[in-house]
């Protein structure tokens, strides 16, 4: 009896150590399916994708989780995994070798989460990708080469994203789109690709003539999900489809100054002209000794900003400001989650230009603006940053597994001479295992502790944290220790009882 107790307390141990050996994770459901191992994981308990998954696995869906980043290699043990769905989480990073070791995805689903951007090379591990979805994230950007990597896709959905303005040449470089022009004009039959971009704030000038063309003659095998694709602007233009608009020939701008060559004395104000044409509307800047400036008002003061050092839990930032009074001149920096109207504002006097922000949370986007003291941020004098990924707490569960395998080892030492002392059995097997386990290692390492608490020494036993602190890797080792002292000072109490006999309940003794 005594012998399948401690066989049973390493395997419960065991299982808490290394989650992954048994047949599915904690929250989540496992199925058995034709074409393969299938892993659900909905609303499931985890804040980043567990290093553990089974290899077996050729679909997993995890979604509501709160997944705020997919790093390197996240998945990267699933060789077989085919289908991948992370919809409806947090993600905001995506790291450009995330989707490694995937060579036979064939689908990856990314709805409903916080992409800004996305390392269109991660595309470089998944030639097999057929399905890929992106809508309602919040991608801005769409660079030239981004599909180069895409060349079997059939369904490439970026509905519902932040796209204004894009050239046809992302399209036009596409890999399979050239194939399939070239099949389609030989043979006349090819395999259809579904594209969705509707629900964008597309802006209709000049820069998208090109783009707006491509979306009126394109036809077969590009398939439009919605060819109604309108326009968010300008003023003049919005709502208008794009079938119903005309949009001119961007031009380059062409810029002169009515006079190159101004001498002032020392102290005066000079006014400089500047006249620039272009299609669209030009920005000007000035610049001087390298630098870009702009008027020197407090209306309109330009404030370079950039973060110099970032690090998991903070950053280190640095600005520079043209004002006519830089000896005088205060700043405030906003600062705040990106998502939260709420800021905490902090004043810089005169002279300083960098400022370090720590005790940020991991894996979190953060905004931080500067501006002049008591004005409200404007457009450019904002940051927005995502902090990086902790990994102490891998450290800290490395540390563990290497005290519960000493742990272990004790156990597997334990002599012929153990035995379990019950009488009306209140706990389980596993629970009075644990006891013996647990007195014979306090023991081992306090020797006449329990003498010295029982003739009234201070007792070393650390305040209880209540049973909410159980269950978790971190707080195993405290739990532990909060029983052993419990039983400690229970027994100081009874003063060393000699005949040691076992009173109301189930308990298990090592001599």
């Amino acid at each position: 009896m005594d012998g399948f107790c401690v066989a049973l307390y390493i395997a419960f141990v065991a299982h808490l150590i290394t989650p992954g050996s048994s047949t599915c994770l904690k929250g989540c459901s496992c199925t058995d399916e034709t074409l393969g191992r299938s892993l659900l994981c909905m609303e499931a308990p985890m804040s980043q994708i567990p290093e553990d998954i089974p290899h077996n696995f050729t679909k997993i869906r995890v979604e509501n989780c709160h997944l705020a980043e997919l790093p390197r290699g996240a998945f990267s043990k699933v060789g077989a995994l085919e289908f991948l769905w992370l919809n409806f989480n947090d993600i905001t990073l995506m790291n450009i070798k995330s989707l490694q070791g995937l060579a036979n995805l064939a689908e990856l689903r990314l709805q409903g989460n916080k992409l800004t951007s996305v390392p269109w090379t991660a595309f470089q591990d998944t030639p097999k990708l057929k399905i890929l979805d992106l809508k309602h994230n919040r991608l801005d950007v769409l660079p030239e080469h981004s599909l180069k990597h895409l060349a079997v896709l059939t369904y490439l959905d970026l509905s519902f994203n932040q796209l204004s303005v894009i050239s046809k040449d992302v399209f036009i470089n596409w890999p399979l789109y050239q194939k399939a022009v070239r099949v389609w004009a030989k043979e006349g039959l090819v395999s259809n690709v579904v594209l969705a971009l509707h629900d964008n704030p597309w802006l209709c000038d000049c820069r998208l003539k090109g783009f707006v063309e491509f979306i009126r003659v394109v036809g077969p095998p590009i398939i439009l999900m919605n060819s109604y694709l309108k326009c968010s602007g300008p003023a003049s233009k919005t709502d208008n489809f794009f079938h119903k608009i005309q949009l001119k020939t961007c031009t380059k701008p062409v810029a002169s100054a009515p006079e190159t060559n101004i001498s002032v004395a020392h102290g005066t104000n000079a006014t400089l002209s500047c006249l620039v044409k272009a299609r669209p509307g030009p920005t000007i800047e000035w610049m001087y000794s390298q630098k870009i400036i702009k008027g020197f008002t407090d209306e309109n003061t330009y404030i370079d900003i950039r973060i110099t050092k970032q690090t998991v839990y903070g950053i280190t930032l640095e600005w520079r400001a043209a004002t006519d009074n830089p000896a005088e001149t205060w700043f405030t920096i906003h600062f705040g989650k990106y998502d939260s109207p709420k800021r905490e504002t902090i004043y810089i006097g005169p002279g300083i230009n960098s400022y370090s922000v720590n005790d940020l949370l991991p894996i979190t986007k953060y905004e931080v603006c500067v501006t002049l003291r008591n004005h409200p941020p404007r457009e450019g004098q904002c940051v927005v940053f995502v902090t990086g990924s902790d990994v102490s707490e891998m450290e800290q569960r490395e540390r563990l597994i290497h005290i519960v395998v000493v742990v272990c080892v004790m156990v597997l030492s334990v002599p012929v001479g153990m035995y379990a002392c019950t009488t009306e059995a209140r706990f389980s097997c596993v629970e009075s295992c644990g006891n013996v386990l647990r007195k014979r290692h306090w023991r081992s390492h306090n020797g006449n502790l329990q003498e010295a608490v029982s003739q009234g020494a201070e007792s070393p036993c650390p305040e209880s944290h209540g049973p909410e602190s159980l269950g978790t890797f971190d707080s195993l080792q405290a739990a532990s220790d909060e029983i052993l002292c419990k039983n400690l000072q229970e027994n100081a109490k009874k003063k060393h009882k000699s005949d040691d006999r076992c009173r109301g309940g189930s308990a298990a003794y090592l001599y």
